[in-house]
C-alpha cells in the first residue's frame, strides 16, 4: 500500500468552562504539532452560532495559524460560500496568500454551516445555496489571471491562483468538482453514507482542467489515538455527546468525557451517532492500524484528513504524537 499524505481538520473547539481565547491557543498548539510530525495541511471550518467552536471568522484565525507555523499548508475546510460574496472571499484568501505564499488552500462548502435564524442574521437567504456553482466559478475568476480587463477585480486576490477545493457530503459536490476539474474532499467524518458513490461519481466524471489533470480525492475521518484502547474510547465520548446535543437542537461548549454513554443517549440516538461517526479510528496504534489499512486499501483516497474535536487538549496532542507509529502515511517532518 502506497503511503499517502495526512492532514488535520480543526474547529478550534472550546472545552466546557474555558474561553474562546483558550480554544484558539489550543488550536495553535495543534497546528504546530501537526507541522512537527509532518502533516500536509491544517484546515479550519466555518460554523456560526456555536459556543463550542471558535473558527467562525475562518480567514482571521487562519492568518493567526499562519503566523504561528512555518511550512504546513493552511486553509478552509471549508468556507461556506453561500454566506459570502465571492469577491470578499477572493480578497480574504488573496490576502492570506500575500502573507503566507503558496501555503494557502480554499475549500468551499455549499451548506450554510448554521441554522436558518443565523443565516438570516448573516443577511443571506437559503436559496443563495442554489447559486453555488456560479459563485465557485466567479471565485475562480477573481483568483485567476483573466480578470485584468474586468471592471471589478480582487485586490489582493487576482493572479494569486489560490487552490480551490470542493467539499461535499453528497453527489452534488462530487459532480461539480468533476465538471470543473477541481480536487474534491468528502465529509466522511460526519456524513459517510454516500461516500463510496460520491467518490465513484467524481472519479468517473472528472474532466481535466487548468487546475488539475487527474482526480484528487481527500476523505475525512475521526481519529483519536491513545496508549490504550479504553483511554481513546473514553475521550471520544466528548465527540459523541456533542453529536447527541446537536441532534437535539442544543448548543454548548465541548463536553467533558464520561465513563459511559448509556445514560446520555437513547437507543435511536446511539444508532444515529454511530452511523454519523462510522468513519472513526479510535484506539491504540496496534488496534487502529489494521482498520485504517483496510479503509485506505478499499477506498484508495489520495489523501486523508483527520479530526479530533474532543474536550481534553492533552488527549488531542497525544493522538497526533502517536500518528507516526501507524506507519501508513507519508509524513514530512
Amino acid at each position: 500500500m502506497t503511503a499517502i499524505p495526512l492532514s488535520f481538520l480543526d474547529l478550534a473547539p472550546v472545552p466546557e468552562g474555558q474561553t474562546t481565547a483558550q480554544g484558539v491557543a489550543y488550536t495553535v498548539d495543534m497546528a504546530q504539532k501537526a507541522e512537527a510530525i509532518g502533516m500536509n495541511r491544517f484546515w479550519m471550518a466555518e460554523h456560526h452560532n456555536m459556543p463550542g467552536i471558535a473558527s467562525a471568522a475562518t480567514s482571521v484565525l487562519l492568518s493567526h495559524i499562519g503566523a504561528k507555523t512555518n511550512k504546513i499548508r493552511i486553509g478552509s475546510g471549508g468556507v461556506m460560500l453561500p454566506n459570502h460574496a465571492p469577491l470578499v472571499i477572493a480578497e480574504q484568501f488573496g490576502t492570506l496568500q500575500a502573507l503566507y505564499g503558496d501555503r494557502i488552500d480554499l475549500g468551499l462548502g455549499r451548506a450554510p454551516g448554521t441554522d436558518g435564524a443565523t443565516f438570516r442574521a448573516l443577511r443571506r437567504q437559503m436559496q443563495d445555496a442554489d447559486r453555488f456553482p456560479q459563485d465557485v466559478q466567479e471565485l475562480l475568476f477573481f483568483l485567476g489571471k483573466d480578470s485584468d480587463n474586468s471592471p471589478v477585480q480582487a485586490f489582493p486576490g487576482a493572479h494569486s491562483n489560490v487552490p480551490i477545493w470542493i467539499l461535499g457530503s453528497s453527489l452534488f459536490g462530487a459532480t461539480l468538482a468533476a465538471k470543473l476539474g477541481l480536487p474534491y474532499s468528502f465529509a466522511s467524518h460526519f456524513a459517510p453514507r454516500m461516500m463510496t458513490q460520491a467518490i465513484a461519481t467524481y472519479r468517473e466524471n472528472f474532466e481535466p482542467s487548468q487546475y488539475l489533470d487527474k482526480p484528487y480525492v481527500m476523505l475525512a475521518a475521526n481519529m483519536l489515538l491513545a496508549d490504550e484502547d479504553a483511554t481513546a474510547r473514553y475521550h471520544f465520548t466528548s465527540a459523541q455527546q456533542s453529536f447527541v446535543r446537536l441532534r437535539r437542537g442544543g448548543r454548548g461548549q465541548v463536553p467533558a468525557p464520561v465513563e459511559s454513554m448509556d445514560s446520555i443517549w437513547s437507543a435511536p440516538e446511539q444508532a444515529m451517532v454511530e452511523d454519523a461517526l462510522a468513519i472513526s479510528f479510535v484506539g491504540s496504534v496496534s488496534s487502529t492500524r489494521p482498520l485504517l489499512e483496510h479503509f485506505l486499501e478499499e477506498h484508495k483516497p489520495d489523501e486523508l484528513m483527520v479530526t479530533a474535536n474532543v474536550y481534553d487538549q492533552q488527549a488531542r496532542l497525544r493522538s497526533l504524537e502517536l500518528i507516526p507509529e501507524l506507519g501508513v502515511f507519508n509524513l514530512k517532518p
